[in-house]
């Protein structure tokens, strides 16, 4: 056992007494050339300057760029002063290619392919409505490329360049876990950072923006995303799709042209979504659709263009203990999908707080809608909901606080409904309401039931309004215990 521990140490002391240092352009004109020399473990330190090529790394090399390691206008200011320039248009492989155990530290890379200014804006201006969907996650030819390959990029510049910023795949047989930290991708063609086909990287503390796609972008990977800034990007700050099931944590995703969040593309589409910010975008904070099973939890969604947490397309969220407040549309807003939603806040949004539209189905329980604009909770067509122990709260306006329309049919037990308007609980659809407490402040009805509408009501406590059931023509109402079978005539 002794000689083993002595061998394997003396193997290590020669390889570390073995690695050198090589300098770039001191020892070597160009970056490829010092490579080509080098043996794994070697560090190769590069001067500030433009280097007019495109690089491939070896395994076990360290390219490092030197120089000062304060803050430029963007990045490090030896990141913004070592430049790797593709040369435009010429050639089509990437700007550095990643190996095994490599590490890239602190250059920029521009120039790789042909940014195209006018198509970024005239997509800018249609807010990537007219994109191509196929085009979204594909590897191309991208500043930076990883295939299969457990690397280190950290501190880089990206920008400018035809295709993707910095972008990761998998490869059969071969684990790929590269960690992404600390790099500025902008003004890229593609995504700022994609990660696919396999990838499982860790992509920790980048700012990605005004990409032309997503600022991160997923398609069938399964990273871990942590601590990202992706902003003013055409499409979502962080995108998701194609069987993705990312973890994605504490990041800031705001002013994106499209979701803060975008999470598509099929029910094995799944990942976890927690603790992030999610404001100012030009859609939903977060949005789910086409069949995705994302779990939606602990964000805070404000102040979006649309709802705070959108879901459509027959995606199947589990909402939970999310805070959305203050966006234009809905808190959050259920469109033909499937939605556990559990112990959220929702308040002082410009539409529903719980907004659930075109037959979906829907458990919500436990959760506090607070003053927003118009309803606390709207059914308004076909849907299928149970609403639960929710405190639902709103003072002032004409609005009821839960409004149920067309043929939706809803089970409303052990809730508290508070406030004015027109009634507590509107409906013209089936009404199943069980022991909820409704408390109203100068309301003209608790139980407002209309035309062509079924109520069925048992235990309900109703104080403060004018009529405790108030009958519009409702087709019937079955009232027991409180109301003892009786209904209110008009």
């Amino acid at each position: 056992m002794n000689i083993q521990v002595t061998f394997i140490s003396l193997l290590s002391s020669s390889c570390f007494l073995a690695a050198k240092e090589i300098r770039v352009p001191d020892d070597h004109e160009t970056i490829q050339d010092a490579i080509a020399e080098a043996n794994t473990g070697d560090v190769i330190l590069v001067i500030p300057g433009t280097y007019r090529e495109r690089i491939v790394l070896k395994a076990g090399i360290q390219l490092r760029s030197v120089g000062p390691e304060g803050k430029g206008e963007i990045g490090l200011t030896r990141a913004e002063t070592t430049i790797i320039d593709g040369g435009n248009e010429v050639g089509d492989s990437p700007g550095v290619t990643m190996a095994e155990g490599s590490t890239l530290d602190g250059f920029t890379i521009t120039n790789v392919g042909r940014y195209d200014d006018e198509k970024w804006q005239k997509h800018w201006d249609e807010k990537g409505q007219n994109q191509m969907h196929a085009h979204i996650g594909k590897f191309g030819t991208p500043g930076i490329a990883i295939t299969g390959a457990t690397s280190t990029v950290t501190n880089n510049i990206v920008h400018h360049n035809g295709d993707t910023g910095i972008a990761i795949r998998g490869a059969e047989g071969k684990l790929c876990a590269p960690v992404i930290s600390g790099n500025i991708c902008y003004r890229n063609m593609g995504g700022g950072i994609g990660s696919m086909m396999g990838s499982s990287a860790i992509i920790d503390r980048n700012i990605c923006f005004q990409n032309f796609y997503a600022g991160i972008g997923h398609n069938g990977a399964d990273s871990v995303v942590t601590r990202n800034e992706c902003y003013e990007n055409i499409r979502a700050g962080i995108g998701i799709s194609e069987g993705a099931s990312p973890t994605v944590r504490k990041n800031r995703c705001h002013g994106n042209r499209r979701a803060g969040i975008g999470i598509r593309t099929g029910a094995s589409t799944c990942p976890v979504i927690e603790d992030n910010d999610c404001y100012e975008n030009e859609m939903a904070g977060i949005g789910s659709e086409e069949e995705a099973a994302p779990v939606i939890r602990g964000n805070r969604c404000y102040r979006n263009k649309l709802a705070g947490i959108g879901c459509r397309d027959h995606s199947s969220p589990l909402i939970v203990e999310n805070h959305c407040y203050e966006n234009k549309a809905a808190g959050i807003g259920i469109n033909s999908a499937d939605a556990l939603i559990f112990r959220n806040r929702v308040e002082r949004n410009e539409a529903a707080g719980i907004g659930i539209n075109n037959g979906s189905k829907a458990s919500v329980i436990e959760n506090t809608c607070a003053e927003n604009r118009l309803v606390a909770v709207g059914i308004p067509n076909g849907g299928e909901v149970l609403l639960q122990k929710n405190t639902l709260v709103r003072t002032g306006g004409m609005p009821p606080i839960i409004a149920i329309f067309g043929d939706s049919k809803v089970v409303l037990t052990g809730n508290l409904i508070k406030g004015g308007g027109v009634a507590g609980v509107m409906s013209t659809g089936r009404l199943y309401a069980i022991g909820n407490t409704i408390e109203g402040k100068n309301g003209a009805s608790g139980i407002l039931a209309r035309k062509d509408s079924e109520a069925t009501l048992s235990g309900n406590r109703i104080s403060g309004y004018r009529m405790a059931v108030r009958d519009q023509g409702a087709k019937s109402i079955v009232n027991s215990e409180q109301f003892r079978g009786k209904k209110t005539a008009e």
